[in-house]
């Protein structure tokens, strides 16, 4: 089977591990579709039967420091954040994908960190692009390249996964 290349904006990782009740250690994949959708979403990927996932320096720095940020953020220690990037770097390198470092480029959106997922997405050759934030949806398809919301990723996988079982 071949894998799709895809790059996850930093709140996909993020809302993995902070909304709902599963941790890092043990995604859930669909089917059933089921509570955190961007927890299903990471755990399609971890499945690595349909996506290959693509990362960079700058996603992997930002999930840290939102997980870390006492003020804003999640208030994580900083050796569980650390942790946690570097399980999102086996999964990408167990999925077929694995870390880019794109030279920043992009200007496209008027939000800097939005134009580093754009650059990994390029760098990577990603078909797809899951994020959660509307700025990145609003431009979607970006030069060719659809952009979604974990949920319409987990639905699609759902989807094909109980139609290659019938």
């Amino acid at each position: 089977m071949t894998t799709t290349a895809v790059t996850f904006d930093v709140n996909v990782f993020v809302g993995a591990v902070v909304h709902g009740h599963d941790d890092f250690h043990s995604w859930p994949s669909p089917p059933p579709v089921r509570g955190n959708l961007a927890a299903n979403a990471v755990g399609i990927v971890n499945d690595a039967h349909e996506f290959a996932l693509w990362v960079s320096p700058h996603i992997l720095q930002n999930v840290v420091a939102v997980l870390t940020d006492t003020e804003d953020g999640y208030g994580w220690e900083y050796d569980e954040a650390k942790e946690y990037a570097e399980i999102l770097v086996e999964t990408a390198d167990a999925s077929g994908g694995g870390v880019v470092d794109p030279e920043r480029s992009i200007t496209d959106c008027p939000d800097f960190e939005d134009n580093r997922i754009l650059e990994c997405a390029l760098a990577s050759d990603s078909l797809l692009i899951v994020t959660n934030d509307v700025d990145l949806t609003m431009m979607s398809p970006w030069r060719g390249i659809p952009i979604i919301e974990a949920k319409d990723l987990v639905n699609r996988a759902d989807a094909s996964r109980r139609g290659r079982r019938r």
